[in-house]
């Protein structure tokens, strides 16, 4: 695709203006273009922030999509709704979303390949839009992109903060309110770059929750979080550091041994994801099972929260 500059387009980044022209790309696949040489100015690979004039020509390739080397594996997950442009699910615990290191199969993205057929090419390669992630241990809502346009509109409503996400979290010993607003900022503890903390003057990312005590049970709480920010690890991280109190069966913020009843896994699930489809706009809320093994809570709590 090629077209040439106006007058109106001076002023703007060529990234954007290319992610403008061609909203089915998002503006992360239009940096990774930029990057590989796919998008010139006059004929001359660029940077995003290059400067151009009225007149400047400028062309896209968009290459073929590669298949990618992560192989398709049938492994079961509940589908809580599914259409051409996104599927949301329930996400088992003990399932990796990505492959990675220690985990080159047997991740969320391994069973997406094989459940959706019809997925398009999204970053360049032929795999499911990840737009937001769960820790391995933790269960619960999440929304995957099966285009491009859904995954830059997701991408966005995550980014400006315009979805709904409330998480259940079961932690070791009894917070002295019964509810309130953590707000700091998160970011790459500094020793151990496993984990996440809260870091000061200006540093991290800002992370905010909101929290209400839901039920006790033999001097632990289960607890309702609801994220208005999305760090990594944020609310094992605002658990223990800003209530002193760390989620049950975490093994990088609590110690599972010492804690004060055993559970099976780390006690955190992400219970209702709420959004606006990403190309109908229609209002979308989802609400994943609780596990049994927070009967014990809710049981405390009545039979329902």
């Amino acid at each position: 695709m090629t077209w040439t500059l106006s007058a109106d387009d001076l002023g703007q980044r060529l990234d954007k203006l290319v992610a403008t022209r061609l909203p089915e790309l998002s503006r992360s696949r239009v940096q990774d273009l930029l990057r590989d040489g796919h998008i010139t100015l006059n004929g001359k690979a660029v940077k995003a922030s290059v400067t151009f004039k009225a007149g400047d020509s400028v062309a896209v390739v968009i290459p073929e999509v590669k298949a990618l080397e992560v192989v398709a594996q049938d492994i079961p997950f509940e589908v809580l709704f599914e259409d051409k442009d996104i599927l949301v699910l329930n996400k088992p615990p003990g399932l990796v979303v990505h492959p990675a290191a220690g985990n080159p199969d047997g991740t969320l993205v391994n069973a997406l390949l094989h459940h959706c057929e019809d997925l398009s090419g999204i970053g360049g390669e032929m795999r499911p839009g990840i737009v937001h992630r769960l820790d391995k241990d933790t269960s619960g809502c999440m929304v995957v992109a099966k285009n491009d346009i859904a995954h830059r509109r997701l991408t966005e409503a995550f980014a400006e903060r315009r979805l709904s996400k409330i998480y259940l979290a079961a932690i070791n010993g009894l917070p002295k309110e019964s509810s309130g607003r953590i707000q700091n900022f998160i970011g790459r503890h500094p020793v151990d770059r496993k984990r996440m903390a809260i870091l000061y003057d200006g540093a991290g990312k800002e992370a905010v929750t909101e929290w209400e005590q839901i039920s006790k049970c033999q001097g632990s709480a289960l607890i309702r979080c609801k994220l208005l920010t999305g760090r990594t690890h944020q609310i094992r991280v605002h658990m223990r550091e800003s209530l002193g109190h760390p989620i049950l069966g975490d093994p990088i913020y609590g110690n599972p041994k010492r804690q004060i009843v055993f559970t099976p896994r780390l006690m955190l699930h992400a219970w209702k994801l709420s959004f606006l489809h990403p190309i109908h706009d229609q209002p979308m809320n989802f609400q994943a099972t609780i596990p049994d093994e927070y009967s014990p809570w809710i049981e405390a709590a009545g039979g329902a929260i």
